[in-house]
């Protein structure tokens, strides 16, 4: 699968190729393969996400070396943005503080593939979108619960995914070693 570039409507073309019906007014016969490809990329991507359970989240640290770490991550929104708590406290919030590239990266061995994700990542204090996110099991890792200066998240919000299942038959070829590529592009 070639690199594609973000365009508008790609997730609208994807969700009716993959049964939704929002209608395929505008799409041009000639972007329906590729259309078709990226969908069945973006499914097994989201297949992988789930079998994986589990993510390495890598960013930087003071001297530009990358630093990872196993996050238990919400399951990617329907534009692959993904959610993660953690405590205030971390070396990752004060890298994330510092410079907010990121990347996501699940690995399904049953399925034998991988998700990479690439984008950014900042910290929320949000009130609101904490108490939304909160789960009863992390009590014991936080003093004050939902409200407490410890707890925070991160959204990640990839503007690139990398993904490989033989599983799913995307860039399965065992010769090629390269990924299915869909460029998300920057977000606001």
């Amino acid at each position: 699968m070639t690199v594609h570039r973000a365009r508008a409507g790609r997730w609208v073309a994807a969700a009716v190729l993959l049964g939704s019906s929002a209608g395929t007014a505008g799409l041009a016969a000639q972007d329906a393969p590729q259309v078709a490809a990226e969908a069945k990329a973006l499914a097994a991507a989201r297949e992988v996400a789930e079998a994986a359970r589990f993510c390495s989240l890598i960013t930087l640290d003071s001297s530009g070396h990358p630093r990872a770490r196993i996050m238990d991550p919400f399951p990617p929104e329907e534009d692959f943005t993904v959610w993660l708590a953690t405590n205030s406290r971390t070396r990752k919030v004060e890298q994330l503080e510092s410079d907010g590239r990121a990347t996501l990266f699940y690995f399904d061995r049953e399925g034998a593939g991988y998700l990479t994700l690439l984008g950014t990542a900042e910290v929320v204090r949000d009130p609101a979108e904490k108490a939304r996110r909160w789960k009863d099991t992390w009590s014991d890792f936080y003093e004050d619960g939902h409200r407490g200066e410890d707890f925070v998240l991160i959204r990640f919000r990839p503007d690139r995914l990398e993904v490989m299942s033989i599983a799913h038959d995307v860039a399965s070829d065992p010769k090629g070693w390269k990924p299915a590529i869909i460029e998300l592009g920057p977000r606001p």
